[in-house]
């Protein structure tokens, strides 16, 4: 009942609206049509009269046999009546116009004047007609009440067939979603055939979410509060029944260096590891990548293979060696003078050399042999990482086409026309379509990929369930949002806030009371730095009380050096920073405080513990670990993060101070308020968004992309038995 109310009374309210609009219209129209009518007939009866070899007083009585006319009138010419029947308007005169309404004795009458001429064409007069109109009013008022009718009677057929299209409909979908259901949100193609063409897009939304959800609770089975690496390896050996899992990255997780004579083990400065080096530990397998330590060929077998991690070894490192010719071409060159500004759109130009591009192809070739050297089996999973290889998964397909390969690209993936600059973005495409699943952090990076192939090559497009079907190939375009383990290993040693707070002032040279702000980046130009410093600089220039009060700690890791946009940047940091310092500075009070050294990730978070603030201001970024890093260092519910509304991070948290970098008045604002902020404030919103880091960790995201590739490969053996059978047939 409730639904049909809810489908009846706007129609009959719009129905009903628009019969009140439209009836004076009609009226209107009734009353024009009706004197034209008149009009014409008194121009006949005119006619009759002048023809008339009666009296004139028995024609104008036979113009009352008319049952409209009521009275007659003769003028003379001179205007004077000659004679006028009983009951003739005595405020009508002999001259007028043609026709008009006039009201008499409560009623409204029509009045036409028409002229008489004999056979010489002399005038002979005018004959006046009073026709009653009440004929008129009557049938004005049976119209509207017909109209009435007519209009309930249309509300109520058009509100029962939409009731009975609404419920058949509800029907079908409710029959067809318990359906998709009771089978676990597995789509088959006859499922989605006979589905309606509006319910195919929440049919397969809905299947994705169940899965999802499926997915979590046996997660949860494990570790009652969120996806953990016991929770994650039971998964996947579920799922993938121990299949074999490669991870091909430019950077490796764990570098050898010397230092003061020893080897030492250094953690890279890197999303990308922070990200993935938990999985390897989650979950074995190899981690093919670039050795690019001056002490990572001392401690290598003989496969060039090393085990780690050194405290408690679980995964195989496999070192590829690079010529310095080749990691110039590859890595310096097109990598990160050609793809990285381009694709972060950061208002630098990108270079592109033809010798970087052959480079570029040959290290990529390179990897994938290590790959099939590296590969057990004929169908292992492999996660090739980021912008460095382009054409890798194409290699790898070519010659382990049985593979499941997930490239994930790590950094944004621009609009077509700012990635139609490259000058080999066909080759780039066609090396990415050899992947199976491709992901990105964020859906929007997903359809400008997608927009991208659809610009450049010749595919079929389907962005309903967001696959491209490329040569004889389906690839699946997905967005994974990319996070942290939690709770984070760098936590297990970490002293208490207070005693953080204490030792990191202590060791800066900083009284206690003294408040700090953080910022955590390699030294790169799509970071931010300048524009965070500028909005120090503008928060002292606004809020006087801070200057001696307040100081920002900027950890720069130093990187990719021998690129000229990155010695610029570092010289730029450097100036501003100390013209900061001298405009503000005064008895040892330093604003900034920059510290362009590497630094360990367990200092790291001490400097996260210690702070009061986190300010991430990146210009462009996929997503941005930091921020989530910051947030699960603070166990004590404290602190505030300014995050970048350019960063994919600020998506998934909107509990932080969301500002536009390059805005140093809103930034400088955005520090002003987290420094002020009641702690009941810091507590609500940290707590918002530790609860998300927590549950959306990244074994999640690791999972969520290996489930998906273990659905893949279940549907392709699925496949190929079946087409077996047919065969044997």
């Amino acid at each position: 009942m409730r639904l049909t109310l809810r489908f009846m009374l706007p129609i009959a309210l719009v129905i009903g609206i628009i019969g009140y609009a439209v009836t004076p219209l009609i009226d209107e129209w009734m009353v024009h049509w009706s004197i034209r009518d008149l009009d014409s007939r008194s121009s006949s009866l005119a006619t009759v009269f002048s023809v008339s070899r009666k009296s004139i007083k028995a024609s104008l009585q036979d113009l009352l046999l008319d049952g409209h006319v009521a009275s007659a009138a003769f003028c003379d010419p001179e205007g004077r009546f000659l004679y006028r029947t009983a009951g003739f308007p005595p405020q009508v005169l002999c001259k007028g116009e043609d026709s008009r309404v006039v009201r008499t004795r409560g009623r409204q009458v029509h009045v036409a004047y028409r002229s008489l001429r004999t056979a010489s064409g002399r005038p002979r007069g005018s004959l006046v007609l009073i026709h009653d109109m009440s004929y008129v009013q009557n049938r004005s008022r049976m119209t509207n009440l017909v109209l009435a009718i007519f209009f309930v009677a249309l509300a109520f057929v058009i509100s029962l067939i939409s009731v009975l299209v609404a419920q058949r409909s509800v029907k079908t979908w409710v029959r067809t979603l318990r359906s998709l259901i009771r089978r676990d949100g597995v789509l088959t193609p006859p499922m989605l055939r006979t589905a309606t063409p509006e319910l195919r897009p929440i049919m397969r939304d809905l299947g994705s979410l169940i899965r999802d959800l499926e997915t979590d609770r046996r997660a949860r089975e494990e570790s009652p509060v969120n996806w953990s690496p016991r929770a994650l390896k039971e998964i996947l050996l579920d799922e993938l029944r121990g299949d074999e899992i490669l991870i091909v990255s430019n950077r490796e997780p764990y570098i050898h260096t010397k230092r003061d004579g020893k080897i030492r083990v250094q953690v890279p400065a890197s999303g990308l590891v922070t990200a993935l080096e938990p999985i390897m530990r989650a979950c074995s397998g190899t981690w093919i990548a670039h050795g690019s330590g001056d002490a990572d060929r001392e401690v290598v077998d003989a496969n060039d293979r090393v085990r780690v991690p050194p405290e408690k070894p679980s995964y195989d490192i496999r070192r590829v060696w690079l010529t310095e010719e080749e990691e110039k071409g590859y890595y310096f060159g097109l990598s990160n003078e050609g793809i990285w500004p381009l694709c972060h759109v950061a208002h630098t130009r990108p270079v592109f050399r033809s010798s970087d591009w052959r480079q570029y192809k040959r290290v990529n070739a390179k990897f994938a042999e290590a790959v099939v050297q590296e590969a057990k089996t004929q169908d292992p999973v492999i996660l090739v990482q980021d912008y460095h290889f382009g054409l890798l998964p194409k290699m790898i397909k070519e010659k382990l086409p049985d593979s499941t390969i997930i490239t994930f690209w790590h950094i944004p993936w621009p609009n077509p026309e700012a990635f139609g600059i490259c000058p080999w973005r066909e080759e780039i495409l066609d090396g990415l379509l050899g992947s199976d699943i491709l992901g990105f952090h964020t859906r929007f990076h997903c359809n400008n990929f997608i927009d991208t192939v659809d610009r450049y090559l010749q595919s079929r497009i389907d962005r309903e369930t967001s696959t491209i079907a490329y040569g004889n190939r389906l690839v699946a375009v997905n967005s994974y949002p990319i996070s942290i383990e939690y709770p984070s290993r760098w936590m297990g040693d970490q002293k208490p806030i207070a005693d953080c707070r204490r030792d990191v002032r202590k060791s800066l040279g900083l009284p206690e009371d003294r408040l700090l702000g953080v910022g955590v980046d390699r030294l790169d130009y799509t970071k931010g730095i300048l524009e965070r410093f500028m909005a120090v600089e503008r928060l002292l220039e606004l809020e006087p009380r801070w200057r001696g009060r307040f100081s920002f700690v900027q950890i720069a890791a130093p990187s990719r050096s021998s690129i000229g946009p990155y010695q610029n940047i570092r010289a730029q940091v450097a100036q501003l920073a100390e013209r900061i310092n001298s405009r503000f500075g005064r008895d040892g009070y330093a604003p900034i405080i920059l510290k362009m050294e590497h630094h360990d990730p367990d200092l790291v978070f001490e400097y996260f513990r210690a702070s009061e603030l986190c300010f991430v201001s990146s210009l462009h970024d996929g997503m941005n670990l930091v921020s989530k890093e910051f947030v699960a260092s603070r166990d004590d519910e404290r602190g505030v993060l300014i995050l970048s509304q350019f960063a994919g991070a600020a998506k998934e948290l909107p509990e932080a101070l969301i500002v536009n970098p390059y805005d140093s008045d809103q930034c400088a604002a955005a520090l002003h308020s987290a420094l002020i902020m009641a702690p009941g404030e810091q507590a609500s919103r940290m707590r918002h968004m530790r609860s998300l880091v927590q549950e959306f960790n990244v074994y999640r995201w690791a999972g969520k992309m290996l489930i998906d590739a273990s659905r893949l490969r279940n549907r392709v053996r699925f496949e190929a038995r079946v087409a077996g059978t047919a065969l044997s047939a």
